[in-house]
């Protein structure tokens, strides 16, 4: 483009490392602010081709996204410089360390690569054709952003979660190693998008050069100094942000979106709920003209209304209308109106069930963790009734092991029994809420806990005494649904993890049967003699399981 100067490969010095980038900008304007973007996707990969089948679907889907771009300058999970650079932004991609054509020991969303993107934010502002606003970091936007590693990605509820780490870290990560003869093609530099082409890495080479993942995961099963270098101080998170959370994203990103705007010290921030894939909401129109409202107050200073915006945009999700998301604005999360409400766990001899009152009577309903199940579900709802915000779940227990995992999933059934899901991040059929939680990681950090949001400590193993009862209070992921009256919920209690009946659909892999890739098998961090005992769910007296629903009064 005539307009635009596009310099490759650009240096960035970062104390031992010289880091590349790609830089996009205007060719008419001077002094410009910048849209910047650190990650290990590799800045020469173009996404129609290292993505193709989300670029395809997306496309196809939504064939009238970026209007007056032609979408030659894209890749994963940035901006799209044909149509920033026209509003008078510059783009600046940058290969995180280790990755892509920048050289270094590969080590992701840890304290090394922090500071590297510090110092990359620091040689952007200090640039003639950089506006320079102080402080350099302006403002953020963490669309579908995680938070804690060790809780929204490593481990929930102390559980590995080694579906999505032994997925994406290979596939996603490992592939754009700086280095690896296998990388693809920068199509723009007609080079390796790994830098292979100029220092060419051996298999042990690339080994040696990296942190691996899963067995530093495996080896830290609390929450120690190895997951805290990854993950943000609220108290310290000062400029405004903009967080937008995946309404169907359980297993990796809204909770860090959620916990942002509830804790970050930030004045001026902002939290936007939608729903839909990964990829979808971040190039639409709703979604872009979010993202330049913004930018446009915090970076260029425009007196646009911004600042006076409702701090809550949620997009309201309603059974069977996957294309109808009408937008309400709020002024706080979780919504000050919210009617917290229980609703009882009830087991009898025969099924097990939800109720708004609480059993007289003790009960209790057993399963093999890692066999079928239990439902508890709900008699028909009696009126139109919406649920937006986090859950929680109190839950009675014992194991004969000396612990258990619980896999806790909120669902909704129409009155002709089919099930209400949504459109996720990756799972196509995404249910209502999930949560988990580790029986031997249930103590519970008095300061930092809320009765919607139980935040356990993770630092001590408390092992079970088979066959004794134990309270658990689960953390369950928020959500937002309105439900019309006659439908059921239902939660369901496990040992593994969520997965749907879909014997009918004989192709269809174990990530798309309701969990996504977020799986929790790892075989070390489940040995099959502790995790698959049989588990005992208690209701009634002092043993009275139930669920926390944040519901929202009909205006």
């Amino acid at each position: 483009m005539d307009s635009m100067i596009i310099e490759r490969d650009v240096p960035i010095v970062s104390d031992d490392v010289t880091l590349r980038a790609d830089v996009f900008r205007p060719r008419d304007k001077e002094h410009v602010p910048v849209i910047m973007t650190l990650g290990p996707y590799g800045k020469g990969v173009e996404y129609k081709d290292g993505y193709a089948s989300q670029w395809d679907w997306l496309v196809t889907t939504h064939p009238d996204i970026l209007p007056g771009s032609t979408r030659s300058f894209m890749t994963w999970e940035t901006v799209d410089p044909e149509t920033w650079v026209p509003w008078g932004y510059a783009v600046v991609r940058v290969d995180s360390r280790g990755s892509g054509r920048s050289p270094g020991y590969l080590d992701i969303l840890s304290a090394r690569e922090a500071h590297d993107y510090y110092n990359a934010i620091e040689w952007a502002g200090s640039q003639p054709w950089s506006n320079g606003k102080s402080p350099h970091l302006a403002a953020m936007i963490p669309w579908e952003g995680a938070g804690n590693f060790y809780r929204d990605l490593a481990r929930h509820g102390g559980i590995f979660c080694n579906g999505f780490l032994e997925t994406w870290y290979p596939r996603q990560v490992l592939t754009l190693q700086h280095g690896n003869p296998d990388g693809p093609k920068d199509p723009w530099l007609n080079a390796s998008s790994t830098g292979a082409d100029s220092k060419l890495l051996t298999r042990e080479q690339l080994v040696e050069n990296r942190l691996d993942i899963v067995k530093s995961i495996l080896e830290h099963p609390l929450e120690d100094e190895f997951y805290q270098g990854r993950s943000p101080d609220w108290e310290k998170v000062t400029v405004p942000f903009l967080s937008a959370a995946n309404l169907a994203g359980f297993g990796l990103h809204p909770r860090g979106n959620y916990e942002a705007f509830m804790c970050a010290a930030s004045k001026h921030k902002w939290l936007e709920c939608h729903p839909g894939r990964h990829e979808e909401w971040f190039y639409l129109q709703q979604g872009i003209d979010i993202q330049k409202r913004f930018l446009d107050y915090f970076l260029k200073g425009e007196e646009n209304g911004c600042i006076d915006e409702s701090p809550v945009m949620l997009r309201l999700r309603r059974p069977f209308e996957e294309d109808r998301f009408e937008l309400r604005k709020e002024e706080a999360w979780p919504l000050p109106r919210t009617q917290w409400t229980d609703i009882f766990l009830v087991a009898t001899q025969s099924d097990e069930g939800l109720s708004w009152d609480a059993p007289e009577s003790t009960a209790s309903s057993s399963f093999d963790a890692l066999g079928t199940p239990l439902n508890f579900v709900s008699a028909p709802l009696e009126k139109e009734t919406e649920i937006t915000g986090p859950l929680a779940a109190k839950i009675f227990a014992s194991s004969s092991t000396v612990d258990m995992d619980l896999f806790v999933t909120l669902q909704a059934f129409s009155p002709e029994g089919r099930e209400v899901d949504f459109r996720g991040t990756v799972d196509p059929r995404t249910p209502l809420a999930q949560g988990w939680l580790r029986a031997s990681h249930r103590a519970l950090d008095a300061e930092r806990s809320l009765p919607y949001r139980p935040y356990h400590t993770h630092k001590e193993l408390l092992p079970l005494q088979p066959g004794e009862i134990c309270e658990l209070d689960i953390e369950i992921w928020p959500t937002s649904v309105i439900l019309p009256a006659g439908f059921r919920l239902s939660l369901q209690i496990s040992g593994k993890d969520f997965e749907r009946d879909v014997s009918s659909l004989h192709s269809a892999p174990r990530w798309l049967r309701g969990s996504g890739p977020w799986l929790h098998t790892h075989s070390e961090d489940r040995p099959i003699e502790v995790f698959g005992g049989k588990t005992t769910i208690y209701t009634g007296g002092n043993t009275s399981s139930r669920l926390l629903l944040p519901v929202v009064p009909q205006e």
